[in-house]
């Protein structure tokens, strides 16, 4: 399953960092960031919950830049 997430990033560097941390978190089986439309497709992993695992990937987005937000 795939959804699409609005987000709020500074710069293309640091959207990439959110595109290696959203990739890193359990459940995700891919993730895009596209920094010119400020949107986020994350694929997630067959059977996991979007809900509980877009909540780790803004936990994990989080340690890298600190005030990144994904409107969940």
């Amino acid at each position: 399953m795939k959804k699409k997430y609005g987000i709020e990033v500074d710069c293309a560097n640091c959207a990439n960092k959110m595109e290696d941390a959203a990739k890193n978190t359990a459940g995700v089986k891919d993730a895009v960031v596209n920094f010119m439309a400020l949107k986020m497709e994350v694929e997630f992993e067959d059977g996991a919950d979007p809900k509980a695992v877009m909540k780790e990937v803004l936990a994990n987005c989080k340690k890298v830049e600190d005030d990144c937000e994904i409107y969940i």
